[in-house]
């Protein structure tokens, strides 16, 4: 898998992605990345339409993503605790059992805690230790480690 460079963002852990940049095509034109639409992981398609029914104003999806357990979503729809949540659950759904594990053990979804590990440990460094317990941007975002993927990594 290439890198490729973009003003987007692009969420792993363990090497599967939960939340990116929304890459719209257009007939005959390169693709757009678009930083105010995120693709979000949902684990299946009963998921996908309860809230692509639900809350038509914050999700939808195109005709390319049919048959994915992924729906687009709004940024600018959401606020930040909403955010927190979608992707939590969605960073959970990828990532290993004992990783997930951990992240509860720790000490839950508390972004105040996560924030503090973050600055503490700061880039490059595991409070496991173990490169499993990274939350992975590509492009040219860096990688933080810490219990909260949703705030994990920052876009460039």
């Amino acid at each position: 898998m290439a890198e490729i460079e973009s003003d987007g963002f692009d969420f792993r852990v363990a090497g599967k992605g939960f939340i990116w940049s929304y890459p719209e095509r257009r007939p005959g034109q390169p693709r757009v990345i678009r930083t105010d639409i995120a693709v979000l992981f949902v684990g299946d398609e009963a998921e996908k339409q309860a809230l692509l029914l639900g809350e038509p104003e914050v999700f939808f999806t195109t005709p390319g993503y049919d048959g994915w357990p992924l729906v687009m979503l709004r940024l600018a729809e959401v606020d930040v605790e909403r955010l927190g949540e979608l992707v939590t659950d969605a960073w959970r759904m990828r990532a290993p059992e004992a990783l997930v594990g951990g992240f509860d053990e720790a000490d839950g979804p508390s972004s105040t805690g996560a924030e503090e590990r973050v600055l503490s440990e700061g880039p490059g460094r595991s409070r496991r230790g173990t490169p499993e317990a990274r939350t992975e941007c590509r492009h040219s975002c860096r990688s933080i480690p810490t219990s909260n993927p949703a705030i994990s990594s920052t876009p460039a």
